[in-house]
């Protein structure tokens, strides 16, 4: 998809002072580290969850176990994504029965990965709780699903697009705003 590039809303360092913020959050919301599992929806999720782990551990002296979860299968618009969806893998070495999961994504828009992401949980087990932590939320939401705990909150227009970048998959760390061309 074409995507013309407008603005960086945040740079390296606003990303690490929010999710930073978040870890602080997740903390203060569950009074402590105790019974906490990150789970990061692939692609940008994943390294997400294990900064946001990262930083929980920093402040908690705690490692909290992650994993990541694969929607492909679970998504509305499979038929959508063509012959060979791009298929990566779940792994979520630890049970999620009665955990308290923080569930990790990038961007929220529609609210329609989640609902997948959720599937997916719930087909391993039943966690105590779902908490959900995003870097960036634009809204226009389709489903009743709100984020816990939000990086930053960024309206947009149905025709803007968020990209967030990471080093892990761009060699650059940004979260840029930008318009798919008429």
């Amino acid at each position: 998809m074409e995507f013309n590039e407008k603005a960086v809303i945040m740079n390296a360092g606003d990303m690490a002072r929010a999710i930073k913020r978040m870890a602080h959050e997740v903390i203060e919301a569950n009074q402590g580290a105790d019974n906490l599992v990150l789970l990061g929806i692939q692609r940008r999720g994943v390294p997400l969850a294990k900064r946001l782990g990262e930083s929980i551990r920093q402040v908690e002296g705690t490692d909290i176990p992650s994993g990541s979860l694969d929607i492909t299968f679970y998504r509305d618009d499979l038929s959508k994504l063509g012959p060979t969806p791009q298929v990566t893998s779940t792994e979520m070495p630890f049970d999620v029965n009665e955990k308290i999961i923080i569930l990790v994504d990038d961007v929220l828009y529609t609210g329609r990965t989640v609902r997948a992401a959720l599937d997916v949980i719930m087909d391993w087990g039943r966690p105590q709780a779902i908490r959900l932590a995003v870097l960036v939320d634009r809204g226009h939401r389709e489903l009743p699903i709100r984020p816990d705990f939000v990086g930053k909150n960024v309206p947009t227009s149905q025709r803007e697009i968020i990209k967030v970048k990471l080093q892990e998959y761009d060699g650059t760390e940004e979260v840029v705003v930008g318009e798919v061309p008429a």
